[in-house]
């Protein structure tokens, strides 16, 4: 059997993607950059390499039969978006470029459900219009040129398949991600309210399966959203409520006062070089719900997420265990 590279390993996805292959019997090669470093992950043969440094990559996917692109830069701050841009975008295209000289059989890009377009009165789908100047931020931004470029070398006959997770949550979210931030400030009790805005929440092994699946049945140059619950922040937060033991906070402020709380953190920000306690574009994001449907994954993948609260209570339990919270 070929390898198959990932990359991501060290990261909240993609080491759910990777300790699922184990589980199946795939070998896995993964790419690690130097500063990198692979947790509980025994079986995994590490290669040092970066997404920018397109000589490191071909060594990377030199005899692999398929790969799953699932690194990212994703934060919702950063101070040098061309950073994130250089990740992200021109990463994006090293990697396939690599794959395609090697002649990988197939490859699997995460891209995001901030891709998707959000319709008013509606979930979003794969097929919702969209464009670049919907997307809020340098992530989104990046993210959606990533995905444009992904879909280009499918077109061109290279064998892409691109999948859009929503907002994973679970164990094992070393960074932790924005969405694993959320589930730590209110263990922390640092999230003393909240606003009218909505996720897809998903937990990440359901996200994994359906890495696997999209490589096993899906279609070079498709989309298909791996989600799981649309649910409001105050029905996600009595949610953890219920697993914690906590209470979930009770006040609702206007989207206006939180605009302003994100514009005087993002500038203190800029100004000390710190991050913000609460980034603009992060509030930007939560103008809309980001809800969306997963029906076509379902269908044409057979992709059947499961409980979002057994996932909210590995959260809990995990960061509780490690020290986090």
């Amino acid at each position: 059997m070929k390898p198959t590279l990932l990359t991501g390993a060290t990261g909240f996805v993609g080491w759910h993607v990777a300790r699922l292959l184990l589980e199946r019997g795939h070998r896995v090669r993964a790419l690690v950059r130097p500063s990198g470093r692979l947790r509980d992950l025994p079986g995994v043969e590490a290669v040092t390499g970066d997404l920018r440094d397109p000589a490191s990559l071909t060594r990377a996917v030199e005899g692999c039969g398929c790969v799953y692109h699932v690194a990212a830069d994703y934060r919702l701050w950063v101070p040098d978006a061309g950073e994130m841009h250089r990740s992200n975008v021109e990463g994006t295209r090293n990697l396939l470029e690599a794959a395609r000289s090697a002649g990988v059989e197939r490859v699997v890009y995460t891209s995001t459900v901030g891709c998707i377009g959000f319709p008013a009165g509606a979930p979003g789908n794969e097929d919702t219009p969209v464009a670049l100047a919907d997307m809020t931020g340098p992530y989104k931004r990046s993210k959606f040129l990533a995905e444009r470029a992904a879909l280009e070398y499918a077109s061109a006959g290279f064998p892409v398949i691109i999948v859009n997770p929503t907002a994973p949550v679970g164990d094992h979210d070393f960074k932790p991600t924005p969405t694993g931030k959320i589930i730590l400030d209110f263990l922390r009790g640092s999230m003393p309210a909240y606003v009218d805005t909505g996720l897809n929440l998903v937990d990440v092994r359901d996200v994994a399966g359906g890495h696997l699946l999209a490589a096993e049945k899906g279609r070079p140059g498709e989309r298909y959203i791996l989600g799981g619950e649309n649910l409001t922040l105050e029905q996600i937060l009595k949610r953890l409520a219920a697993v914690s033991g906590l209470e979930a906070p009770k006040t609702r402020i206007p989207y206006g006062v939180a605009f302003a709380a994100g514009a005087v953190s993002t500038a203190w920000a800029r100004m000390t070089g710190g991050e913000p306690r609460v980034p603009l574009d992060a509030v930007r994001m939560a103008a809309k719900k980001m809800w969306v449907s997963h029906e076509k994954a379902a269908q044409r993948l057979g992709y059947q997420p499961g409980s979002v609260d057994a996932a909210l209570a590995r959260a809990t339990g995990w960061f509780r265990s490690n020290g986090y919270a």
